[in-house]
């Protein structure tokens, strides 16, 4: 829930910020918009309980709103730094708003930190009897050919 509340929250960064100052510079408004979008999709995707509502690919699907969500917040921060320090796309961040800045970081750090530890804690096998992994079936009867 809090990954997904963080994704959500670099969509807003963006949105407010291409509101504010972004929407007439051309790429990189586009840019914003799509991130916004993209964020809050997968933000909202990743808040439905597919697993409990569809048992055989709903793990899958959490699994990959998580990966789109890391992508998302991970292309972000990237551009950002590349725009901080050089032409992107014919545009250099002159960074006119620190505080936005700070919260776009902080919120795509987040996103990447929290929905990693989702994906290891929910999604990689352990050595623990009792837990299993939420893509591995429970049945112990081998299919026979």
């Amino acid at each position: 829930m809090l990954a997904a509340l963080s994704l959500l929250a670099v969509g807003a960064v963006h949105l407010q910020q291409y509101n504010e100052l972004y929407s007439a510079i051309p790429t990189i408004g586009t840019l914003f918009v799509l991130n916004f979008v993209a964020a809050t999709v997968l933000g909202v995707g990743l808040l439905v309980p597919f697993e409990r509502l569809w048992r055989r690919g709903g793990a899958w699907i959490e699994a990959t709103l998580a990966l789109g969500g890391i992508g998302v917040a991970t292309a972000a921060y990237v551009f950002l730094l590349i725009a901080q320090r050089r032409p992107l796309f014919g545009f250099m961040e002159p960074g006119y708003n620190p505080d936005a800045i700070l919260t776009s970081q902080v919120s795509e750090i987040a996103t990447v930190a929290l929905l990693g530890a989702y994906l290891v804690v929910r999604h990689v096998p352990i050595g623990f009897r009792g837990r299993r992994s939420a893509t591995r079936s429970t049945s112990t009867q081998e299919v026979k050919a």
